[in-house]
């Protein structure tokens, strides 16, 4: 019985065209492996501002903080310290988000050489990783539609949505 041309075996493919193939498939990933860790780098800076200071204590002046007055961006308060060596001030700023309220007292972290501070204790590093969490949902979406790694983005998302959900939580 004589071939014909549906049922004859389909030519195989030049190797121009299995190379090609290759080297876009390999391009693609490097390209959307190298966003991802750029994005991931990026939410590990953005957070590392304000949690080395509520992270990394030893050494730095901790107290607590009356929220009194409240701006657009920062709020401020008379600062009294907790800790050996830290100086009473009458006036600190912290910024004005969510997570601080006009008359309530706060535990916080000095800046060094500023009469700034950040929310201590687990409220204060759930929400200084914030920025984080948004980096892991933002990556997830990279690693799911451009790498085509469904379960690594499954692991990113979660990961991401664990810290904001924890961050909202105790804040």
């Amino acid at each position: 019985m004589p071939a014909t041309a549906s049922s004859a075996r389909p030519a195989a493919r030049p190797a121009a065209r299995q190379t090609s193939a290759a080297a876009l498939r390999f391009g693609r990933l490097a390209a959307m492996g190298t966003v991802t860790v750029v994005i991931l780098i990026a939410g590990v800076w953005a957070s590392w501002g304000s949690a080395q200071y509520v992270m990394l204590t030893k050494g730095r002046e901790r107290g607590t903080v009356e929220v009194e007055r409240c701006a657009e961006d920062v709020c401020s308060g008379p600062y009294t310290p907790s800790s050996h060596g830290s100086v009473a001030r009458d006036r600190v700023d912290i910024e004005h988000t969510a997570a601080v309220r006009k008359g309530q007292r706060y535990a916080v972290v000095v800046k060094p050489g500023t009469r700034d501070v950040v929310r201590s204790g687990p409220a204060g590093v759930l929400y200084s990783w914030v920025p984080m969490g948004g980096a892991l949902l933002l990556a997830s979406v990279v690693v799911a539609g451009g790498l085509r790694r469904t379960r690594f983005a499954w692991v990113l998302a979660g990961s991401g949505i664990a810290l904001l959900t924890a961050a909202f939580v105790t804040v």
